[in-house]
């Protein structure tokens, strides 16, 4: 089998079998590998493309089988979701996608090429569309499982981002289909480090449509940016870039010197923050709860008037060096599904759970309360997720709010994006979207603490 589609195989094995992360295990398949340029791009997208169009590759291989995906041994059934993936979503000519993924079969197990090769001309028969007109439920009867299999979500997601649009079908099939585009690499000039029009001249790319701070990389590797390297540019989501500027930037009355980002980890934020605070004369105190990732963040800020702590956020009022009543602007970027970023890390739509939900609005009610605390008052907290399930979003904020035991108001948001922004809705929080703004699917509530 050729060194690509190999690379692809054991990305996507890994995923599956040991619970790993394609975009941490892929770049080191690749150097193992020793893949460069096209034929690295392409394992790239064989596995990404693999990992988004699972569902819907799965359903369509256990009709083409003529048995369940789950009873295929799962070295043939990972190679079958790449063939399938090549026949339906690239322009591999079928014979060589057929042959390519039987040699890999052949590889991986022997005694299934015959078995991988009569699949596989079955899944040939029809294209992509012609596919789910086959086996997805009918749009009529069945809208979500319908837009589950058409676009490949599980059933849950759909329902939660339908919901999250106010039931708009039409507009939730769009969001599903950029949730299987392949996301831009965003970059984030740290202002008074490096001019976002001069960074985007060095990587031959444009500067960011929102995002004062933003440019897009139109290839490459992100880590052979001069900028990124030596720190003056980090990779950031520009949705990312939007809500933390917003918090810098909300008038603020009284002492703004003390700035707080109580979930900091891996510091791609608190590298923003602490950028703008450098420029005004504050400090950021950034927390992290797990040691490793307290050490990212330091190394993401290093340079920077940022204090990194390794401790819980919560622990507010009881770590001498949280004090309640203290910092003027705080950030809550609490831990969440991740349904936001589902097209930058397409594995977690099938981890998730909704079972994953309790225990994670618990965690998130736990830490804006313990942000309302560390408020001063007058002082403004940004409660911030990346998802817009609104379990996450507008009942944690408000059930957050309503138990901490303090005077809040909800301050409008719209006004502390940038000027002409669409879609961001009545307020006064926002919800930002990849089909409306090219951003992650981040959600910004801010509180200002009587």
């Amino acid at each position: 089998m050729d060194r690509p589609r190999r690379a692809a195989y054991e990305a996507v094995a890994a995923v599956h079998r040991d619970d790993a992360f394609a975009n941490l295990v892929l770049p080191i398949i690749l150097r193992e590998e020793g893949l460069f340029g096209r034929d690295a791009a392409f394992a790239t997208e064989l596995t990404y493309g693999t990992l988004r169009h699972l569902g819907t590759l799965d359903a369509i291989l256990t009709d083409a089988a003529g048995r369940d995906v789950a009873r295929i041994d799962p070295p043939v059934r990972d190679a079958l979701r790449i063939g399938a993936y090549q026949l339906l979503h690239t322009r591999v000519p079928p014979h060589a996608a057929v042959s390519s993924t039987v040699d890999l079969v052949r590889a991986v197990a022997p005694g299934a090429t015959g078995f991988a090769n009569a699949v596989l001309r079955e899944v040939s028969t029809r294209d992509s569309d012609g596919w789910v007109a086959k086996i997805a439920p009918p749009m009529e009867t069945d809208p979500v499982g319908h837009l589950a299999v058409a676009y490949s979500h599980p059933q849950w997601i759909v329902r939660a981002f339908s919901e999250a649009l106010d039931g708009d079908l039409g507009e939730t099939a769009r969001l599903l289909i950029e949730d299987n585009e392949r996301p831009p690499v965003h970059l984030c000039a740290r202002p008074g480090l490096i001019d976002p029009v001069e960074l985007a001249d060095q990587v031959g790319g444009a500067p960011g449509a929102f995002s004062p701070y933003a440019v897009y990389l139109p290839g490459g590797a992100p880590g052979d940016v001069p900028a990124v390297a030596d720190g003056r540019a980090h990779v950031q989501d520009e949705g990312s870039q939007l809500v933390a500027a917003a918090l810098a930037d909300a008038p603020l009355d009284g002492p703004d010197g003390r700035w707080l980002d109580l979930c900091a980890g891996p510091g791609g934020k608190a590298g923003l923050l602490g950028a703008l605070a450098a420029q005004r004369g504050a400090r950021v105190t950034a927390v992290e709860v797990a040691e490793h990732r307290a050490r990212l963040v330091s190394q993401a800020t290093r340079g920077l008037p940022v204090a990194v702590l390794a401790t819980d956020g919560r622990e507010v009022g009881a770590d001498p060096k949280l004090p309640e009543g203290h910092f003027d602007r705080v950030l809550v970027d609490a831990p969440c599904t991740g349904l936001g970023s589902l097209r930058r890390r397409p594995e977690s739509r099938w981890r998730r759970q909704p079972s994953d939900l309790p225990p994670l609005t618990r965690l998130q009610r736990e830490l804006l309360g313990a942000a309302l605390r560390a408020a001063r008052p007058g002082g403004l907290v940004a409660y911030v997720t990346c998802s817009p399930h609104t379990v996450e979003t507008h009942v944690t904020v408000t059930e957050a709010a309503r138990r901490s035991g303090v005077s809040v108001d909800f301050v409008d948001a719209r006004p502390l994006l940038p000027a002409g922004m669409p879609g961001l809705g009545d307020g006064p929080t926002v919800q930002l979207w990849p089909h409306r703004h090219g951003t992650d699917a981040m959600f910004l509530a801010v509180l200002r603490k009587g």
